[in-house]
């Protein structure tokens, strides 16, 4: 089904590239942190579904779209911004750290909202469509026959890789804030949400 030499190569860069943070892991952080271990769980799980979403779009060439279409590749790009600025805003206006009743628990809000938040996140990101287009076939070997499912069977791994990296590192970001929850703390913590979510936002505006 796939070249064992190649696949081992691409499982070895698999895990470096999940392990160096980057937009992905900043926002698993920042959703555990402010909101809990099962959030930043499904904020990682939410990650890893969208980038399911790229290597299926990456498998089907939608690359070959955004080259045809360039249009369809920025307003994609400025949607994902619009929604990082959307996600800040949000961010800087919860006042829901400032209850005196609540102040060793973290704001509430539902762990599919986290989820969704990520995927969206990811969706919207049409970078790592093209990316996955430019790193999926270095691992293919045409020789073997089928590419589509070759390319399947790397993205599958691509996701589970991710998965089992950025869970844990939700679930300790979530551990990790409930250990420092106060009103003072949780304030600055929104606030930091709220300035990682600006910077993701400028990031991919900005980025070529």
């Amino acid at each position: 089904m796939v070249d064992a030499s190649l696949y081992l190569a691409f499982l070895v860069a698999a895990i470096v590239l999940v392990i160096i943070p980057g937009p992905d892991m900043l926002m698993i952080l920042a959703l555990g942190m402010r909101h809990g271990p099962a959030a930043g769980f499904m904020a990682a799980l939410g990650v890893s579904v969208g980038l399911a979403v790229h290597t299926a779009a990456a498998a089907f060439g939608l690359s070959a779209l955004f080259a045809y279409l360039p249009v369809l590749y920025h307003g994609l790009r400025w949607a994902g911004a619009a929604y990082l600025v959307y996600l800040a805003v949000m961010a800087f206006r919860d006042r829901s750290a400032l209850n005196p009743d609540e102040d060793d628990a973290p704001p509430r809000t539902s762990h599919w909202r986290c989820f969704w938040r990520a995927v969206l996140t990811n969706v919207l990101n049409p970078k790592v469509i093209v990316f996955n287009v430019a790193f999926l076939p270095q691992f293919v070997n045409p020789a073997l026959g089928n590419v589509g499912l070759q390319l399947f069977v790397l993205g599958a791994t691509l996701v589970l890789v991710d998965l089992m990296i950025d869970g844990p590192i939700g679930l300790a970001a979530g551990k990790l804030g409930k250990l420092v929850r106060n009103r003072k703390v949780a304030r600055g913590l929104n606030i930091g949400c709220g300035t990682i979510f600006t910077a993701l936002a400028v990031r991919l505006v900005v980025a070529d």
